[in-house]
C-alpha cells in the first residue's frame, strides 16, 4: 500500500531531480534521488504475488540488479567507491558523499522488511541533503545535516539491531521462512540479501540431504549448546531464546535445529542472515564511514540511545539465552586494496570508538548477562569451495561430530604437563621463525587448580584444544606465519613481536613498502588500539581436521573455528573469560581453572574502561611449522609435548593416528 506521505515525498524527490543541473554535485543529487524512488517503489513491489508470478531466472536478475553497481568494473564508477567520489569531488566532499551514498543503500534492506518508517526517514533526509546541494551549502553544513540525521536514527537503529538479535516474535527471517515452501528455492529471494550460487546450491544440496542424518547433526549441535552452559556452571533454564545466525541457503538445516532446540526447552529462531558479499572491497572501504560525523556529542548520544533501548526492551533481552553461530568457509580468499581515499579515524575518534564499545558492552552485560548466557559455533563449507564440495561437506560433518569423551582424557595429559611448567616454549621449524615463551601463573593448590581449560565440543565445535590466559609479564618472543587468513583477510609473512605479553612490533609482506604493511596490520589486527595483549594461548589437538584440510588443500580458507584446533594458537586481545572472570569454571577432573584473568583484564576491579580491548583474534601455527612445544619447569627441566609437528607426550599418541 502506498501512503499519501509517500506520494508527496516521491513528488518532491522528482521535483528536485528535475531542478538539478549537470554539475558533479547535482548529478549525484539526481542519481541518489532516482535510487530513492526505486527503493520506495521496490517496497511496494515486493508482494507475495511478485515472488509467485516470476520464475527463478527473473528473480535472479532482479536480485542482481539491486547489487549490480558494487560488482566488478561497475564499482569503479559507483558513488559507493571512495576512489571515484574523491576523484570527482575532492577528498573532504568526496568522502562525505561516499559515506552518505553507502549508508542510503540500506534502504534495499528496509524495502524487503517493509520498514516504511525507515524509508520515510531516509527520504526526508535525502530531501534535506539534496536541497542543501542545490543551495550550494558548505561541506560543514552538509556534514551537520547528515550527522543530525544519524543522531536521530540512533534509537531506531538500536531497536532494529536488538529486535533481530533477541525477539523471535518479530524476526523478519522467521516470518519469511516459516511461511515459505523450502522445496521451492525461490524463497531465497524474499530475504533481501545478495543471492549467488553459494546460496542456491547450498539450498539445493540440503534439499536432497538425508533427513535423518541432518536431524542427528542438529540434535548434536543443540546438545552442544546446552553442554556449554553445564560446563561453565550456568543454568540453561533461566533464559529461553536462542539467536541462530546462519548462512542463507541453510534454512532446511536451521529448521531441524529449531526442532532440536524445542526438545531442549529452548526457542531457536532465525536471528541473523549471512550471505555472499557482493564485493568484499566495498565493505572494507567503508569500515570507518562514521568518521565523517563521530565526535564527543555523537558518542554520548550513541551510548545514551543504546542504554535507553536496552531498558525499554528488557522484557525480551532478559529472555535471550545466547547465539548459535554458523560459520562458513570456501569463498575465494580476499586481499584488500588499501586506499588513501577511504575515511580514516583521527586519534581522537579512535579513542571515542573504543569508549563507545566499552560503555555499550558493559551496559549490554546488565541485560545479556554473561553469567546466564552462552554461545555455540559450528562451520560448514559453501559450494564455491569447488568440485569437492560434497566430499568436503561430508568430512566436515565427520570432524564436527568427533567425540568429546574420546578427546578429553587425552587432552588432560597435556594439561597435567603444562600445569607442572613455569612457561611453555614454542619454536618453529623449516623456515618458520616463531620463537616465543608464554608464561603460566603459579598454582597455589595444584591438586585443586589448573591453568588450562579442557575444551570439548560444546561452545566451539569441533572438539580439540586446551587453552589458558597467559601471564603477560615475561611473555616474550616472535610469532611468525608464512600465510594466514584472519577475519577473511590475507596476511603474508606475518611477524608479531611480543614484549611482556604485548605486541611491541609487527610487519608483513602484503605490500611493497613497510609503511603500507604496518598500516594494514594497524587497521585490521590492532584497531582501534596501538597494541594488544596476548589474551589466550592454546594447543589444538584435532589432527583429523588438519589431515582432512591438507587432503583437500583448504588450510588457507578454513575458518579460525576449525584452524585453531589444528595447532597452537595465540589470541591477541581479550581473554576467553571476558566479562565472566568471576564465574568458577571446572575441568572434568574437578580442578578449578584459575587462569581466567591477566594483568590487563584484572584492571576491571578498578577501572572497567582499561580492562578490555573488545578484540579477540586467534592466530594458529600449523603442525608442520612446529619444531617443538615444550613445557619448561622452574628447575629448568623440559617436558616435550610436540616435536617436529607430532605429539610426543606419553598418553597423546592417539592424536598422531590421522597423520598415518
Amino acid at each position: 500500500m502506498i501512503f499519501l506521505e509517500d506520494i508527496i515525498m516521491l513528488f518532491e524527490i522528482k521535483t528536485i531531480i528535475n531542478q538539478a543541473s549537470n554539475t558533479n554535485e547535482h548529478l549525484f543529487v539526481k542519481h541518489l534521488g532516482e535510487k530513492m524512488i526505486h527503493w520506495i517503489e521496490l517496497e511496494q513491489t515486493l508482494t507475495n504475488s511478485f515472488f509467485e508470478n516470476n520464475d527463478l531466472e527473473t528473480l535472479k536478475k532482479h536480485n542482481f540488479s539491486l547489487f549490480e553497481e558494487l560488482i566488478g568494473d561497475n564499482y569503479k564508477t559507483s558513488y559507493a567507491n571512495p576512489d571515484y567520489t574523491v576523484s570527482q569531488f575532492g577528498v573532504e566532499l568526496g568522502q562525505l558523499i561516499t559515506a552518505i551514498y553507502t549508508d542510503f543503500r540500506i534502504c534495499i534492506d528496509k524495502a524487503f522488511k517493509h520498514d516504511i518508517e525507515s524509508l520515510e526517514s531516509y527520504a526526508k533526509a535525502y530531501l534535506e541533503i539534496a536541497n542543501s546541494f542545490l543551495e550550494s551549502a558548505s561541506i560543514n553544513e552538509l556534514r551537520q545535516i547528515y550527522k543530525h540525521f544519524k543522531e536521530n536514527r540512533l534509537l531506531s537503529d538500536y531497536r532494529s539491531q536488538l529486535t533481530t538479535q533477541s525477539d523471535p516474535s518479530k524476526s523478519f527471517a522467521n516470518r519469511i521462512i516459516n511461511s515459505s515452501d523450502l522445496s521451492n528455492i525461490k524463497y531465497l529471494f524474499k530475504l533481501g540479501v545478495y543471492i549467488t550460487d553459494n546460496e542456491i546450491k547450498t539450498a539445493e544440496f540440503l534439499s536432497n540431504y538425508d533427513i535423518e542424518a541432518l536431524n542427528n547433526l542438529m540434535i548434536m549441535t543443540a546438545k552442544a549448546y546446552v553442554k556449554g552452559f553445564e560446563t561453565d556452571g550456568k543454568d540453561v533454564s533461566l533464559r529461553n531464546n536462542v539467536q541462530i545466525k546462519y548462512n542463507v541457503g541453510q534454512e532446511r538445516m536451521i529448521k531441524a535445529l529449531i526442532k532440536a532446540f524445542e526438545a531442549e526447552s529452548l526457542t531457536g529462531f532465525y536471528g541473523g542472515l549471512i550471505s555472499t558479499p557482493a564485493n568484499k572491497q566495498y565493505s572494507y572501504d567503508h569500515r570507518f564511514d562514521n568518521g565523517v560525523y563521530l565526535d564527543e556529542t555523537f558518542a554520548k548520544l550513541n551510548t545514551e540511545a543504546f542504554s535507553k533501548v536496552l531498558e525499554e526492551m528488557k522484557a525480551i533481552t532478559y529472555d535471550y539465552s545466547g547465539i548459535m553461530y554458523f560459520d562458513k568457509f570456501g569463498e575465494t580468499p580476499f586481499s584488500p586494496i588499501s586506499k588513501d581515499s577511504c575515511i580514516q579515524y583521527t586519534n581522537e575518534q579512535n579513542k571515542l570508538s573504543q569508549e563507545i564499545r566499552n560503555t555499550n558492552r558493559s551496559k549490554s552485560d546488565e541485560y545479556f548477562k554473561g553469567t546466564e548466557t552462552s554461545f555455540c559455533i559450528i562451520a560448514f563449507p559453501v559450494p564455491e569451495i569447488g568440485d569437492n564440495f560434497e566430499a568436503i561437506y561430508a568430512d566436515t560433518c565427520k570432524i564436527n561430530q568427533l567425540s568429546s569423551e574420546e578427546y578429553l582424557p587425552i587432552q588432560q595429559h597435556i594439561i597435567d604437563a603444562l600445569d607442572q611448567s613455569e612457561y611453555v616454549h614454542i619454536k618453529g621449524v623449516e623456515g618458520n621463525e616463531t620463537d616465543i615463551k608464554v608464561m603460566h601463573g603459579k598454582l597455589d593448590s595444584p591438586d585443586k587448580q589448573s591453568n588450562y581449560y579442557n575444551c570439548g565440543a560444546d561452545v566451539n565445535i569441533p572438539v580439540g584444544e586446551v587453552f589458558t590466559s597467559p601471564v603477560l609479564k615475561n611473555t616474550n618472543g616472535l610469532l611468525h606465519l608464512d600465510v594466514v587468513f584472519l577475519d577473511e583477510l590475507k596476511y603474508i609473512d606475518l611477524r608479531l613481536t611480543f614484549e611482556d605479553g604485548y605486541v611491541k612490533d609487527y610487519t608483513c609482506s602484503n605490500f611493497d613498502t613497510e609503511k603500507e604493511n604496518r598500516k594494514y596490520i594497524e587497521e585490521n589486527l590492532l584497531f582501534p588500539h596501538k597494541t594488544l595483549p596476548l589474551g589466550e594461548f592454546a594447543i589444538g589437538t584435532n589432527t583429523l581436521a588438519y589431515v582432512i584440510a591438507e587432503k583437500y588443500d583448504i588450510v588457507d580458507i578454513l575458518p579460525i573455528l576449525i584452524v585453531e584446533k589444528m595447532g597452537p594458537h595465540f589470541a591477541i586481545g581479550d581473554t576467553c573469560y571476558t566479562y565472566a572472570e568471576d564465574i568458577d569454571v571446572y575441568n572434568p577432573d574437578g580442578k578449578c581453572i584459575v587462569a581466567r584473568d591477566n594483568e590487563k583484564s584484572i584492571l576491571r576491579k578498578d577501572d572497567l574502561s582499561k580492562a578490555y580491548t573488545n578484540v579477540h583474534t586467534d592466530i594458529t601455527l600449523p603442525y608442520d611449522s612446529i619444531g617443538h612445544i615444550n613445557g619448561i619447569q622452574s628447575n629448568g627441566n623440559t617436558i616435550e609435548i610436540i616435536k617436529n609437528g607430532r605429539f610426543v607426550l606419553p598418553g597423546t599418541e592417539k592424536l598422531n593416528e590421522p597423520f598415518n
